[in-house]
């Protein structure tokens, strides 16, 4: 992969789902199989949702279409409702009600001018605007009622309270900042896409820290597992019994030295936990 992003694992079909960004490509693999498919998008793809009426649902630059799976067709949505010359959209996660939340990247990243959008039955409403350049590790709490946000750019990741009823994501708090400072002995990266597991722990993919990091809902950090990609870009849980990590990454723009010391940069990768992770909501019409 240029960028991989958005491992999404449809327990349905028992298949993983996964985005080139810089590619313009979905992927499919049938890890029982070994059957691999893909669609060449229209423009860059970034977040995907499983589609209660069979497929997904692609978040693109130009916007949201449906992508029937089995037959390759492609079906407009609802259009990007922001300048497509700066901005695109980025991670998304569907929450318990079947609203798919996708928030954006600014491009020229001079301002804080990204924003989190929602779509809702075919329709997209503006959810916040601003305070972040580079929307990323969207994940909903167990119970429905507690949401995580990451603004890459920022090093970042809060926590608000959420109304599953209403679609609000109210009381922002910082729930992780991690250090800006590449040049320190301790930086570990900056917080891209994520996950929460069957126990409540929020799994965060670290771009260019080489490792994930498992928080308890208390901020403690449980558990770092290092990886043999720089960037790390975002996971999901699959398998029979979800215990499979899956974790995509990034290999466009890194230095020749890193794609000599990590060789699986762009890579996807799978890794077996004890720890299991939660079906994924499935985005209602």
């Amino acid at each position: 992969m240029l960028v991989g992003e958005c491992p999404l694992w449809y327990a349905g079909e028992q298949t993983l789902y996964w985005v080139d960004i810089g590619g313009f490509t979905v992927h499919a693999l049938h890890p029982a199989s070994g059957a691999h498919r893909s669609w060449r998008m229209a423009s860059e793809p970034a977040a995907l949702a499983i589609h209660a009426g069979g497929g997904l649902v692609v978040a693109t630059r130009a916007g949201f279409v449906h992508l029937d799976t089995a037959s390759g067709d492609i079906t407009d949505i609802a259009a990007a409702p922001y300048d497509t010359a700066t901005t695109r959209f980025n991670d998304g996660r569907v929450d318990a009600a079947g609203r798919f939340w996708v928030g954006t990247i600014y491009e020229p990243r001079d301002q804080q001018a990204a924003q989190m959008f929602c779509l809702e039955e075919g329709k997209i409403s503006l959810k916040w605007s601003g305070g972040m350049m580079n929307s990323n590790g969207l994940g909903f709490t167990p119970d429905g009622g507690g949401m995580y946000h990451a603004d890459t750019a920022s090093h970042r990741i809060d926590r608000y309270r959420f109304d599953v009823a209403s679609g609000e994501a109210k009381a922002r708090e910082t729930f992780q900042l991690f250090s800006a400072d590449k040049k320190a002995a301790d930086y570990g990266g900056r917080p891209d896409g994520a996950a929460v597991d069957s126990e409540g722990a929020y799994w965060c993919a670290m771009f260019e820290g080489a490792r994930l990091l498992r928080f308890a809902a208390s901020g403690e950090l449980l558990r770092e597992v290092k990886l043999p990609v720089k960037c790390p870009t975002m996971i999901a849980f699959g398998g029979d019994d979800l215990r499979t990590l899956y974790v995509t990454s990034a290999s466009h723009g890194r230095p020749d030295a890193e794609r000599e010391s990590h060789p699986l940069n762009g890579q996807v990768l799978s890794l077996r936990f004890d720890v299991a992770g939660r079906e994924e909501n499935v985005y209602q019409p």
